[in-house]
């Protein structure tokens, strides 16, 4: 979907498709028409984007190969969708039965993680919609914090040196710009704002930049503005938001939140001690996953890094990080210009949510994303942007969304 900023600016609001397993071409099509084109259909939209993920396999296939990337752009577009981003932090098996810490590699000390990183930028570089100012796409924020030292950190910045490079060679051979957003998480060598700063300063602002995940934000207890302050003064653009939110707990309530252990994702905890920590990562007030937290007993409250549906929060006594969420968008929204022109609402966790939440068809599914995405909108709109792609008819409301997550 798209929306008009007050300034001027088209800001480009989207789902990302990491929540779905597809990792060849024939599955990435049936997905399109199994959850895409209903949600497109449920909001009224006349336009829907996608913050496509692609499997490293599939994104060297279709790097390769010209005629694959105007097939998928030709049937991107018969359906009514468009891709700006790409999520290229999962290189392949994100919906494994267990992925945990494999979601952080190969890391960014890699040529693996490189030559991944490229071919996504040439994939999108022929998806983009002719009118679109430019793509993105979001990577892991360099690598997990261990192990990692010094010639790591060399390592690293020298793949970035010869990213840049590569994204420049693809603008040439293309005329079309994409940039690249390290994406903040917990437990990462880049955790919190301040940590991106400190190593990500000095790359090429035009290609390099920061994908703002607000879940993960709200987990590192920054406040959002004073975040973006600091990368701003740092000159490191935003370059992708990720609109999600995490679950809070209460102090006296964190027990509650045994039945959301589960096998598959880390749910990295952190108690609100770990705000303007030189560590946030310190296992005084933080955890690498939630039952190791609660084993731990670590002091409260918490906030842990799920993504819960924007719409649907957990029942009390717990609750979400979505004052976090609205202070974030309304720091990037709210003034002149707009923050960031790409949004992803990005809640892969939909087949883990506690079974009562779990959606039981691909049509919950589809319709608890439609009402995400109504939901993000709504929020948009509330802060003066323009829905410019929306058809005269009511969107999805949460009521309308069925039994998807909605009101479990």
């Amino acid at each position: 979907m798209r929306l008009r900023h007050a300034g001027g600016d088209t800001v480009h609001l989207g789902y990302c498709t990491n929540v779905h397993p597809a990792e060849d071409l024939a599955g990435i099509l049936r997905q399109l028409d199994t959850y895409a084109v209903p949600v497109r259909e449920a909001l009224g939209a006349d336009l829907l984007g996608l913050g496509l993920w692609l499997a490293a396999p599939v994104a060297a296939a279709l790097a390769a190969d010209p005629a694959a990337r105007r097939r998928l752009r030709a049937e991107l577009t018969v359906r009514g969708l468009e891709v700006v981003t790409l999520n290229g932090f999962p290189y392949a098996a994100f919906q494994a039965p267990v992925v945990k810490g494999d979601v952080y590699h190969p890391d960014w000390t890699t040529p693996a993680r490189l030559a991944y990183t490229l071919d996504l930028a040439r994939v999108l570089a022929d998806l983009l919609p002719d009118d679109a100012a430019r793509g993105s796409v979001s990577t892991l924020p360099l690598a997990w914090r261990r192990p990692w030292d010094a010639t790591r950190g060399d390592a690293a910045r020298r793949r970035l040196d010869r990213l840049a490079a590569g994204l420049a060679a693809v603008e040439r051979e293309t005329g079309r710009p994409v940039r690249v957003g390290f994406e903040p998480e917990p437990g990462c060598v880049v955790e919190s704002s301040g940590q991106a700063v400190a190593a990500l300063s000095g790359l090429d602002p035009d290609r390099l930049g920061v994908c703002l995940d607000l879940a993960h934000l709200a987990c590192a207890w920054e406040e959002p503005a004073d975040a973006l302050r600091r990368l701003r003064a740092a000159g490191l653009p935003v370059v992708k938001v990720q609109v999600s939110a995490a679950i809070e707990a209460p102090a006296e309530a964190t027990a509650a939140l045994r039945r959301w252990v589960e096998p598959r994702f880390l749910h990295q905890t952190r108690a609100a001690g770990c705000a303007g920590a030189a560590d946030p990562a310190d296992p005084v007030h933080a955890a690498d996953d939630l039952d190791a937290a609660l084993d731990a007993r670590l002091p409260g409250p918490w906030r842990v890094h799920y993504h819960v549906p924007l719409h649907a929060p957990p029942e009390p006594p717990l609750g979400s990080t979505l004052p976090v969420l609205r202070a974030a968008l309304a720091a990037l929204y709210a003034g002149p210009e707009a923050g960031c022109d790409h949004l992803d609402v990005e809640t892969y966790t939909w087949g883990v949510l506690p079974a009562a939440r779990r959606p039981r068809t691909d049509a919950e599914l589809a319709a608890g994303i439609a009402a995400e995405l109504s939901f993000a909108r709504a929020e948009l709109v509330a802060l003066g942007l323009t829905p410019t792609d929306h058809r005269d008819r009511a969107g999805v409301s949460p009521g309308e969304a069925g039994r998807s997550g909605v009101m479990a």
